[in-house]
């Protein structure tokens, strides 16, 4: 059995190897070292709660028959006074404190790995770069006038300005307005220009594949195919929602430009989206 000596060395022990996980992994972090420094911590905790756990309540069951023998008051208080200045009572305090610094140092440690996850990224996801009166340019800066595509052209677009923001890529398409499905947004179309984000409401690969013929983009990763002169709803595929239409409108040189930002989110679903 444990002795009570070595119960407290386990504690110690434990608090030790987790203020060492805690410096290792401020450090820049090292799996091995990580590894046996939390084997220990644990294991420390462990060994040190059976061992007191026996020491407390003994190896063997024993049963004494005797009779009910009352005592008077004074005996009791006297027997209780004894007991609490007695050395079980002092060891209990002492591995109490260092169970307590085992707990705690583990427990600080365990604390570092959440910088992992990094910043919240807050309202990032629910919104781009896109506003309202932003013009839409070529990869190369170059603004898209509303009358640069032929019917059934298609090309990608960003905001004037923030043409690095791979979460604002847009598809641009030359369509017949008059092919516009019942119910679609019409009002969010200009001079035959219907705008989508390019990427796709699956797994966020670049939707880039026009049919021309049958007026649908296609997603090369896993095919998943949206119906463009429907709002982009899905007709075949794994996405589980359209691709968000971007507002088209122009502005008095004749470019375009978005009458705001998408009314949802772009790309996968995650999973507060809805709230």
């Amino acid at each position: 059995m444990i002795s009570y000596r070595g119960i407290g060395l386990a504690f110690a022990a434990s608090g030790l190897a987790g203020l060492g996980l805690t410096v290792v992994y401020v450090g820049g972090g090292q799996p091995q070292w990580e590894g046996a420094l939390l084997m220990v911590a644990l294991g420390g905790i462990g060994v040190g709660l059976i061992a007191w756990a026996k020491q407390l309540y003994g190896d063997s069951e024993e049963t004494d028959q005797r009779p009910v023998l009352p005592s008077a008051y004074e005996p009791r208080v006297d027997f209780r006074t004894s007991l609490e200045r007695s050395e079980v009572f002092s060891r209990r305090r002492g591995l109490t404190g260092l169970l307590a610094f085992a707990g705690g140092s583990l427990a600080l440690a365990a604390l570092f790995p959440l910088r992992s996850l990094g910043p919240s990224p807050g309202g990032a996801l629910r919104r781009t770069a896109w506003r309202r009166g932003s013009r839409l340019v070529t990869e190369g800066g170059q603004p898209l006038r509303a009358d640069s595509l032929n019917r059934g052209g298609i090309v990608t677009v960003f905001p004037e300005g923030v043409e690095a923001r791979e979460d604002a890529a847009t598809l641009v398409i030359s369509i017949d307005p008059a092919q516009l499905a019942e119910g679609a947004n019409a009002d969010w179309v200009a001079d035959g220009n219907i705008a989508y984000s390019k990427i796709c409401t699956h797994v966020g690969c670049p939707v880039g594949l026009y049919r021309e013929s049958e007026h649908s983009l296609l997603c090369p990763c896993h095919q998943s195919t949206f119906d463009v002169l429907d709002g982009a709803r899905v007709v075949f595929g794994p996405a589980p929602r359209p691709l968000p239409q971007l507002p088209l409108g122009t502005d008095d040189e004749g470019y375009l430009i978005a009458l705001g930002d998408y009314p949802e989110p772009v790309g996968p679903t995650f999973w507060n989206r809805g709230r």
